[in-house]
C-alpha cells in the first residue's frame, strides 16, 4: 500500500493510475487524518461481496440460534401445501391459529422472517 499526498495525485495521476490496476491500493494522505483509499473496481467489488456475504451469514446465525431457542413454529408439509392456495390474508390468520396452538402469546406474535429449515418432513419458521 503506498501512501500520497493529495498534489502528488493530481501531479502523478496515471502512474498512481497504473499501480492501482496493478492491484495496488493507493492511500491520499489528507488533513486530519482524514485519508481516502483509492482501489480498482474489482477490488472494491470483491470488498462489497465479502461484505454481503458477511451479512447474510450473520442473518443465517441469527436465524439458526432462534431455532436452537424454540422460536420457530412447526408446519407440516401437508398444512404448507394448503396455505398455497390461501390468500395472504387467510395464510396470516392461519399461522396465527398455529402459533396460538404452540403456546406462543400474542405478544409474542411478530411477522416472520422466513428461514425454511427442513427436519423430518416438517418445516421450521423462524419467529
Amino acid at each position: 500500500m503506498f501512501t500520497v499526498k493529495t498534489i502528488d495525485l493530481k501531479n502523478d495521476f496515471k502512474k498512481i493510475s497504473d499501480l492501482v490496476m496493478t492491484g495496488e491500493r493507493v492511500v491520499i494522505a489528507r488533513p486530519h487524518n482524514e485519508n481516502l483509499v483509492v482501489m480498482s473496481e474489482a477490488a472494491y467489488n470483491e470488498l462489497e461481496k465479502i461484505r454481503r456475504n458477511n451479512d447474510y451469514i450473520d442473518k443465517i446465525e441469527k436465524r439458526v440460534n432462534e431455532i436452537e431457542q424454540g422460536k420457530v413454529i412447526n408446519i407440516s408439509l401437508e398444512e404448507l401445501e394448503a396455505m398455497e392456495t390461501m390468500s395472504s390474508d387467510e395464510a396470516k390468520a392461519h399461522i396465527e391459529i398455529i402459533k396460538r396452538s404452540q403456546g406462543f402469546l400474542l405478544k409474542d406474535l411478530q411477522v416472520i422472517p422466513v428461514i425454511c429449515y427442513e427436519r423430518t418432513h416438517n418445516l421450521f419458521l423462524v419467529l
